[in-house]
């Protein structure tokens, strides 16, 4: 019986409408999704901790329970620090920098107000009162910021309990997509599994490092130049280096303008701008491309409109996810052939394809000239045998 041969421009429409499905779905299930794509990153971080315990036959159910015990008692210490630092940094709002901020306000507006005629809006300087009012949602009743303030609160509760099942239902999740493509090779798509999760952890364990690094080195940058608050700004301008392109314009932001308004010369607030992008050049050339290397292997252009997408649809957080699902997304085409043209629309560049190419036509037409060649001397060799004695 013949297959029915589908033509690539149907193709093409299908995995379209494909794409538009998962996107509405992903608007539409939003509340679930995050959380449990969040889990899911971070049971694939825990997964190898899991095995090496279970290597030392420790059960699976105590074993994940360990190693979430272990991320959530660190993550929490991260937490506290910065919850330190900001109490001090708010403390320091409250004094002599918010008089300095009013101030730099009031000349700003003064000066846009005499030279393009403009006024924005700030005579008396800068009002929280109207700060709150353009931030506060249209329809921002109490009782609706404290229902958002509880699923919030039931978004936190519930990672913990996704991470713990997803480490230990890991082996039947496993199991599952083998039976789903029962086509496939179970071996095959066993290592495709495990390719996916050595990728996810190997993202989030680099970008990790190098967030660590970068605070560290931003915190000590900001120290030297006498900058207060040094490790609230540096951790956070490191931990803000998570969101590609975006995230380190975001980081020199904060510490810019606090010693803009603190110190007396200007050469403190250019001093913070040159350093800090001076890190990011370094971190661009050298630290991340050592550290992460190349195990995620996306182009500019789809992490730019994968940031775009994600921030659209999910905000800071769906540009924080965007990029190890793009990943997870470029090995899920590498599985079949009809989909592999959109796996190396994902990746890098291959410059080297158009060389083979050329070779690749310059062997074909040698090729050609040879068969011709053996052709015309294979005919002069029967024409011989035609003629005459």
């Amino acid at each position: 019986m013949e297959t029915l041969k589908v033509p690539n421009y149907i193709k093409t429409v299908f995995i379209a409408l494909l794409i538009i499905i998962i996107v509405f779905f992903m608007i539409v299930a939003k509340p679930i999704l995050i959380p449990l794509l969040i889990s899911g990153y971070i049971a694939m971080l825990l997964t190898s901790s899991c095995n090496w315990l279970e290597r030392h036959k420790i059960p699976r159910s105590i074993s994940a329970a360990i190693c979430l015990i272990i991320f959530i008692t660190v993550i929490g210490g991260i937490l506290f620090v910065i919850y330190v630092q900001l109490r001090s940094f708010m403390h320091d709002l409250g004094g002599d920098v918010t008089t300095k901020l009013n101030s730099f306000v009031i000349e700003i507006n003064k000066y846009c107000k005499e030279t393009f005629g403009f006024d924005l809006g700030m005579p008396n300087g800068f009002e929280m009162k109207k700060a709150v009012d353009i931030v506060k949602p249209e329809n921002g009743t109490t009782t609706t910021l404290f229902i958002n303030m509880l699923n919030t609160l039931s978004d936190v509760v519930l990672l913990p309990v996704f991470i713990f099942f997803l480490l230990i239902y890991r082996d039947h999740l496993a199991v599952f997509v083998t039976k789903v493509f029962s086509k496939q090779d179970d071996n095959f798509l066993l290592r495709k599994l495990t390719s996916i999760r050595k990728i996810v952890h190997s993202y989030i364990v680099g970008a990790s490092k190098v967030m660590g690094i970068l605070a560290i080195v931003n915190t000590a940058v900001l120290f030297a130049l006498g900058i207060k608050h040094a490790i609230f700004f540096g951790v956070v301008a490191g931990m803000l280096n998570i969101v590609p392109y975006l995230g380190p314009s975001l980081g020199v932001v904060m510490p810019f303008f606090f010693a803009l308004m603190t110190k007396d010369s200007l050469f403190y607030p250019i001093a913070v701008a040159v350093s800090f992008i001076f890190i990011q050049l370094l971190e661009g050339a050298f630290l991340t491309p050592k550290i992460t290397g190349g195990n995620v292997n996306l182009n500019a252009l789809v992490t730019f409109l994968g940031l775009l997408i994600g921030g659209a649809i999910w905000g800071i957080l769906g540009m924080i996810l965007i990029i190890p699902t793009i990943a997870i997304m470029k090995k899920l085409f590498e599985l079949s052939p009809d989909t592999q043209p959109y796996a190396y629309l994902f990746g890098e560049e291959d410059d080297n394809w158009f060389k083979k190419r050329k070779h690749k036509s310059e062997r074909s037409a040698e090729e050609k000239k040879q068969v011709k060649k053996s052709d015309e001397e294979a005919k002069d060799v029967m024409d011989s045998d035609k003629d005459p004695v």
